[in-house]
């Protein structure tokens, strides 16, 4: 049987000369879908207990003694003036602090303290079921407790990986079977609808104020974004990309490889959530070709927009 040519892929009308014709499609299109179609999500594991939550705010700016109060919750057995830390400093959004008292860091607890005003963008009580349902299915490490402005869970051991280590094929091979592992993966209670466009939308929302077309030629008019939103949301979801359970945020340190377990396990589940598929790959996959270095050269690091974050 001859198989008809591929249709050309369609173009962008913000970078087309002319007037791009009216979006078809609303931002609320496959929540109004799913709702009329009566979905459910399919059965998963039983939901996890409550975790503990403390009624402690730790200062971002000197995080040692919230942090050592927590651990007097969590760890009444240790003597304080022998509790250790280490400060991790990779994280955007978040700070990190590790305290353990044993030199191999055995049962150590992390304790991380959410970025100011990061709750616009992310749904922490979404997080927090996200890390348990994670955990229920082997992918993510015991959550402690939370608190009034972070959470407490146990240190993953292993390395954090470069642009250099997820390009060689042993690790790779660990990614994308841990991806396809939490892309088997169904939550009770939730319709698998994708999350991208809610998160475009809200984040739109939050900076749209802020676009000031006087700051830069390059910088798109309000209504120019707006329609390029509408744009992308019309012919992405004509494309079939499943539907899955995905991290949406497989930047290389969100990655630590365990040598001694020879398995890759992912951190951070902030902006986990049902989406396309694809754009888990996608995202994963402009890690894969380094692209923090490319816009390295470009000029300063615009995180932030490229990952979703604040």
């Amino acid at each position: 049987m001859a198989v008809p040519p591929p249709a050309p892929p369609p173009r962008s009308p913000a970078h087309l000369g002319r007037r791009a014709p009216r979006a078809r499609c609303s931002w609320g299109m496959e929540e109004k879908a799913a709702a009329s179609a009566g979905c459910r999500a399919p059965p998963g594991p039983p939901r996890a207990g409550a975790v503990p939550c403390f009624g402690i705010s730790v200062d971002q700016d000197d995080i040692l003694p919230g942090a050592l109060r927590l651990i007097r919750e969590l760890r009444p057995h240790w003597k304080t003036e022998q509790v250790r830390t280490k400060r991790f400093t990779d994280g955007i959004t978040n700070k990190l602090v590790a305290c353990y008292v044993e030199e191999d860091m055995q049962d150590c607890v992390l304790v991380r303290v959410y970025g100011e005003r990061t709750e616009l963008l992310v749904d922490r009580e979404n997080e927090v079921r996200n890390f348990q349902l994670l955990r229920a299915h082997g992918c993510a490490p015991k959550l402690y407790c939370t608190f009034q402005n972070g959470l407490c869970y146990e240190y993953m051991r292993g390395m954090a990986l470069e642009p250099e280590h997820i390009r060689e094929p042993r690790l790779f091979r660990l990614i994308a079977l841990e991806m396809a592992k939490i892309h088997t993966i169904h939550t009770n209670g939730s319709l698998p609808r994708p999350t991208l466009w809610h998160k475009m939308h809200n984040y739109f929302t939050l900076v749209k104020n802020e676009i000031n077309p006087s700051l830069s030629a390059d910088v798109p008019k309000v209504e120019v974004l707006e329609q390029e939103l509408a744009w992308l949301k019309e012919h992405l979801s004509q494309l079939d990309s499943p539907v899955v359970f995905c991290h949406n945020d497989l930047l290389c340190k969100n990655i630590i490889y365990d040598s001694a377990k020879g398995h890759v396990r992912f951190i951070d589940y902030e902006y986990a959530g049902y989406n396309y598929q694809a754009f888990d790959i996608g995202n994963h996959f402009n890690e894969f070709a380094g692209i923090s270095l490319l816009l390295g050269t470009l000029g300063p690091y615009p995180g932030p927009v490229l990952h979703h974050r604040l």
